[in-house]
């Protein structure tokens, strides 16, 4: 079974066409990267999978789920860390991470079990008894992302996990992310502007250009395919932008 299916996924606001009937999958286990300029539809097609928007048309299956028909299974299977999270300033990081964990946890053994998960993912130490509002951008998303990943979802929907971090703070959510799908099996849908981290975390990617995907493959397939040095160079190929 595949992580995620979408199937000729449309999305239509007013005169705006964001998604154009894409098609591509995730497969279990898999990081798979949505990879496109500003307004290609990246984070349109994020929500639609976290069943947070409806699409116009088209389908979208996660493990099996429809994320319109069966949107509350859904939610209960998958993470979404959209690019502009924020956590409660006025919680400590650890009360921030016990109530997270109270929304997902069947029983209390469960809950203390994502909270110690996610405390060792933050790399935090101490400071997760400091308030969240003392804390810097990288250690926010650190918590962030620990969030995402503690509960151990079947899916984590991540946009931009390091966008705007210094390289400390970035290097330590790649090696979660990475370390997470490979240890844990978790499937990760992700969005980056960062080719070198794409190409880092992806097996595979998919190009997104004006709502449509123009190419799709691992990172060493879409460089032969366009004689490319690295992503960079097969992104601007890809979307005509050279």
């Amino acid at each position: 079974m595949s992580a995620v299916e979408v199937q000729s996924l449309r999305k239509i606001y007013g005169n705006l066409t964001a998604l154009d009937g894409i098609t591509f999958q995730v497969g279990e286990g898999e990081i798979f990267g949505l990879i496109g300029p500003n307004g290609a539809g990246k984070t349109t097609c994020l929500r639609i999978v976290a069943s947070l928007i409806r699409p116009t048309s088209g389908s979208v299956k996660v493990f099996g789920r429809d994320v319109v028909r069966q949107d509350a299974e859904v939610r209960r299977i998958i993470s979404y860390l959209p690019e502009e999270a924020g956590a409660y300033r006025n919680f400590s990081g650890e009360e921030y991470l016990e109530f997270i964990a109270s929304f997902y946890a069947s029983d209390n053994a469960e809950r203390q079990k994502m909270v110690d998960e996610a405390f060792h993912v933050t790399g935090l130490g101490e400071r997760l008894r400091d308030r969240v509002g003392t804390y810097s951008k990288g250690m926010t998303r650190r918590l962030l992302i620990a969030r995402a990943l503690g509960v151990t979802p079947k899916l984590a929907i991540l946009d931009e996990p390091t966008g705007g971090l210094d390289v400390i703070h970035a290097f330590h959510i790649r090696n979660i992310i990475k370390d997470y799908a490979t240890h844990y099996g978790v499937s990760v849908l992700l969005s980056s502007h960062n080719m070198l981290e794409v190409e880092y975390l992806c097996q595979r990617i998919a190009l997104i250009d004006g709502g449509h995907i123009v190419a799709e493959g691992s990172p060493s397939e879409l460089k032969a395919k366009y004689g490319a040095q690295n992503l960079e160079e097969v992104f601007m190929s890809a979307t005509s932008h050279e």
